[in-house]
């Protein structure tokens, strides 16, 4: 994945008619500015059957809190259906259609301290993911 593609989902919505993304980015920005500081910590290297990913573990618990409040906003504009497995804290790093079965060594990479959160327009293609920031939203209201 290129550098400027690493991002940390929150919610992945699919398809949203455009007239509801001024809802949808008031509701990302009521959220992230009653986040509280977010601290991530690297962890492993994880498959799934199409992307490869690093799990985060979520070191104060304020990023997942930050997932949950954004979750309640969309559902009740009724563009998001949450999952039911709990959130992961994670960024892909690698996509593919065969599982490559990698078992990259401790990476080492310490931690990580977002400071805002975006809202995008994501599309793949078949040289890659294409993403477009709409807005981002400085994290705790900074």
């Amino acid at each position: 994945m290129p550098r400027r593609n690493l991002h940390v989902t929150l919610a992945f919505l699919g398809r949203v008619d455009r007239r509801a993304l001024p809802d949808v980015g008031q509701a990302l920005g009521a959220a992230a500015a009653g986040a509280a500081p977010i601290v991530l910590r690297c962890g492993s290297y994880r498959e799934t059957r199409s992307v490869g990913m690093i799990e985060l573990d979520d070191t104060t618990g304020a990023a997942t809190a930050l997932a949950l409040d954004l979750f309640d906003r969309l559902e009740q504009l009724a563009v998001y259906e949450r999952e039911r497995r709990p959130w992961l804290p994670h960024v892909t790093v690698l996509r593919f259609r065969e599982r490559p079965a990698l078992h990259p060594p401790a990476l080492g990479l310490g931690e990580v301290c977002p400071s805002d959160a975006a809202l995008y327009h994501s599309v793949l293609r078949p040289a890659g993911a294409q993403y477009e920031v709409l807005e981002s939203f400085a994290l705790g209201g900074r």
